[in-house]
């Protein structure tokens, strides 16, 4: 039985030149796509260290035996914390994906948007308005489940903030995602008004920048607005760390310390931006621990540095950003999709320039498509965590084996990882479901064991397990 046609559609009609022009913009869309991710995929294949420690082991690779050096009681917490924190983790997912897809996905989304925009002709506004109401729902959507993990992080001594502090932190989290995606958006909607067909092109471009752009200034911009940092006094720790990094080869002219204790109990440090805007942060937790702990710790983020592992992920990002903005263009205009969306393919008649009818637009053009693209942009990035998890975890073992190679020191990166995993709870025996969507990092007694191997082939001591 075939389908009745609509007046004024084109089936059954020849195609028009408008038609075939449309077609032609989506296969070079869809080409334009697919060499972008054969482009990211070739530089993962490549710069990846898929074997972070090259060499024969002698008397072969030291397996991970969480048993070996933690505890039973350690290892018991572990378990309870991880038991704790999984339920708000996956429901907080879960639930984020259902609200967006169920906005994206149906009409809702579209009259949701309708509704807060109904006030205003003027596009831009719409745009803004349509992003504070779509993100500001996701967010409460998730809060109950934020809470929830907050209560288990206070119950376990990890957070030390006050429930005022946590939700000005909250705040100040919805205000930076607000600005970042109202600059996005509004960009993205201006070329899709202006070029249709070939918006992709500019969108492509000004994506590959926008996330290069907001890598080099976030940890000038945005890192200050929920951490203090001050230079790490002067002394002999100081002194070290940046002869450690001189000796490294890393050009470091200044160690920061982040006040992360007004907040968490945790242990931790971390190299951010890139050219002059590199730096490497140590958590104020971090500097009650043992100097060479300490020194290890910094070996491992010069390791990152040395790598340019950050600018080395803003590119790749940048690269698959860009791949993905084609990927959206044949999504966005798909007739089948905005229909579903509550979005009329064709847009109805153009109206007179800033002064957009009921409809807002044209197409994917239309402000009421917002819900749509921000579910197709949330899908995308939880298919590509999964990757990004495997590549990270490569990263960072390679980042250890440079701190192994750096200070020679076996027997304290064992013991330092072991005081990491006992203070951050850590999960000792993660599944493959938590390591597809959550471990970045290789576990505590898989960083162990790494150690253990690169003792083995230096012909250093094998670090024991610790007294108990």
């Amino acid at each position: 039985m075939s389908e009745r046609s609509e007046p004024g559609g084109a089936e059954g009609r020849p195609p028009t030149d408008d038609t075939r022009g449309t077609r032609r913009a989506r296969v070079a869309a869809g080409v334009a796509a697919a060499v972008l991710f054969a482009g990211v995929g070739a530089v993962l294949a490549l710069t990846t260290p898929w074997n972070p420690l090259p060499g024969h082991v002698p008397g072969g690779h030291v397996r991970a035996d969480p048993a070996l050096d933690f505890s039973p009681a350690e290892i018991a917490r572990s378990r309870a914390f991880d038991s704790a924190v999984n339920p708000p983790a996956y429901a907080g997912l879960l639930a984020g994906l259902a609200v967006i897809l169920v906005l994206g996905l149906t009409p809702l989304g579209a009259r949701l948007i309708a509704r807060v925009t109904a006030r205003t002709r003027r596009r831009p506004l719409r745009v803004v308005l349509a992003v504070l109401a779509l993100t500001t729902v996701l967010r409460l959507a998730g809060l109950p489940f934020d809470v929830w993990s907050e209560s288990v992080l206070r119950r376990y001594g990890l957070s030390t903030q006050s429930w005022p502090a946590w939700l000005v932190d909250q705040l100040k989290s919805l205000g930076v995602t607000w600005v970042l995606y109202a600059i996005a958006l509004l960009l993205l909607y201006a070329l899709m008004r202006r070029f249709p067909r070939y918006w992709w092109t500019g969108a492509a471009a000004g994506g590959f920048v926008l996330v290069v752009l907001v890598s080099f200034i976030y940890p000038v911009a945005v890192e200050p607005v929920f951490n203090k940092f001050h230079s790490l006094e002067q002394g002999r720790l100081r002194s070290d760390l940046l002869a450690m990094a001189e000796r490294d080869g890393v050009p470091v002219k200044d160690v920061l310390v982040a006040d992360a204790s007004r907040r968490t109990t945790a242990l931790n440090a971390y190299v951010s931006g890139f050219g002059s805007t590199r730096r490497i942060v140590l958590y104020d937790t971090l500097l009650k621990s043992p100097r060479p702990q300490i020194e290890s710790i910094v070996g491992h983020e010069l390791g990152h540095a040395k790598r340019d592992d950050v600018l080395w992920g803003t590119l790749v990002g940048a690269l698959g950003i860009a791949g993905a903005l084609c990927l959206l263009y044949l999504l966005m205009t798909s007739p089948r999709l905005l229909r579903r969306a509550g979005a009329d393919p064709d847009g109805g008649p153009d109206e007179a320039p800033g002064e957009p009818g009921p409809g807002g637009g044209r197409g994917a053009a239309d402000p009421r498509t917002i819900a749509l693209l921000l579910a197709l942009v949330t899908a995308g990035t939880q298919l590509a965590a999964p990757v990004q998890n495997l590549v990270s975890r490569r990263i960072e073992a390679r980042a250890d084996a440079h701190a192994l190679n750096l200070t020679r020191d076996p027997a304290t990166f064992v013991s330092m990882q072991h005081a990491l995993s006992v203070r951050n709870i850590s999960d000792l025996s993660p599944d493959a479901l938590e390591y597809l969507l959550w471990m970045s990092h290789p576990s505590g007694p898989d960083r162990i064991a790494m150690a253990r191997d690169w003792a083995r082939m230096n012909g250093a001591p094998v670090p024991p397990p610790p007294r108990r």
